[in-house]
């Protein structure tokens, strides 16, 4: 494991469902897993983002601290956003397995609607001869289309009881 994903993982632990934000130190952060301030630096940048579900606040100084905090969103306010303001009009194949990495990780869709998402979006479903652009417009549409269905199944799913239990 790289140390970055050590890093993240291991401020993803101190965060709890019943506390979703945590305090750090930059420097205390830097000298616990022995490495430079600018490595911390960029794990908050690249992995502690919005997109990603998160808001980082810091103090500078000798006082100074950085709290993150998770974005705590309804997966159906999630999914609204994602669709209206993240995904936009075009897609990338490596931002697209992102965001699918992210819903899977927040318990939003299955790993087998993952790997359904995955396959739709690869390189290999969208492999006839067309521009880079046009494959990453068709890749957000597709993305956009697969999520508002998953958020339709997920009202379904919200509004249906349980099935009684005839025993």
């Amino acid at each position: 494991m790289r140390l970055s994903d050590t890093i993240e993982q291991f401020i993803k632990e101190l965060m709890t469902q019943e506390e979703p934000e945590v305090e750090l130190r930059r420097n205390e952060l830097a000298e616990y897993f022995s490495c430079a301030p600018s490595q911390i630096n960029y794990v908050l940048a690249t992995r502690f983002t919005p997109d990603n579900g998160y808001i980082i606040e810091s103090r500078r100084g000798g006082g100074g601290y950085i709290r993150i905090v998770r974005i705590v969103r309804s997966s159906g306010q999630r999914l609204q956003w994602m669709i209206r303001e993240r995904i936009g009009t075009a897609l990338t194949g490596v931002e697209a397995l992102r965001l699918i990495g992210q819903l899977t990780q927040e318990g939003i869709i299955t790993r087998d609607e993952a790997d359904i998402m995955r396959a739709a979006v690869s390189d290999q479903a969208l492999g006839v001869p067309m521009p880079e652009n046009v494959k990453d417009a068709l890749r957000a549409r597709t993305m956009k289309a697969m999520l508002t269905a998953v958020a339709g199944k997920n009202r379904q799913n919200d509004a249906v009881p349980p099935p009684s239990n005839p025993l």
